[in-house]
């Protein structure tokens, strides 16, 4: 699998290639029910087509990640205790009264090192102190494609990211939510060139 994610073009480009260089006098024997088919039909369905708008509405509204939040004031054993009973690994942080304004985010990373290393108490500290601020996040969009979200949270070394748009917040996708997408993405891909060749087009 690892292969595939690593090389589905080179994949994909020599299946084209393939197709492309096949002896003129074979090529109606066999290819006569793909006479219409052209590289571009392929290309259509390219890789790189879910977005983190597909991954949202897979999620559902009331999947455990996606509409997970906690404010500012709030003590950081509460947020916590919330991330531990939703089995999640951040949560987004609004200011009170205000739940599509974002503030910041949460993460397990944030409680170990801000909080359990420096031996200060999870019940007396607030979400506020430790947090990510809104100023030095990273954030999609929903239009985001899959693989550049991957490639922003390989880059800065997060496993969360917040999805917003012009509206505020919409919800949050982890790495797990994304290599996921990928797997299926890729699979899809590798399923359809099959096809292709095999007649199914």
């Amino acid at each position: 699998m690892q292969g595939i994610l690593s090389n589905g073009s080179v994949l994909k480009n020599a299946v084209l290639q393939r197709i492309r260089l096949v002896n003129p006098v074979m090529r109606p024997l066999l290819f006569a029910r793909h006479e219409s088919v052209s590289a571009a039909r392929i290309e259509e369905h390219g890789f790189e087509s879910t977005t983190i708008s597909d991954i949202l509405k897979g999620k559902g509204k009331s999947a455990d990640g996606s509409w997970l939040w906690c404010t500012t004031d709030d003590t950081v054993y509460d947020a916590v205790k919330s991330m531990t009973q939703h089995n999640v690994g951040a949560l987004v942080v609004v200011k009170p009264g205000e739940q599509k304004a974002i503030a910041g985010i949460i993460t397990e990373r944030d409680y170990l090192r801000k909080i359990i290393v420096q031996g200060r108490s999870s019940k007396s500290t607030k979400v506020g102190d430790i947090m990510t601020e809104e100023n030095k996040l990273i954030t999609v969009t929903p239009d985001t494609k899959v693989l550049k979200a991957m490639q922003l949270m390989t880059d800065n070394r997060i496993r969360h990211i917040p999805v917003i748009d012009n509206n505020g917040m919409l919800g949050m996708v982890s790495i797990g939510d994304v290599v996921r997408a990928v797997v299926s993405e890729h699979r899809d891909e590798l399923n359809r060139l099959n096809a292709f060749i095999q007649g199914g087009y």
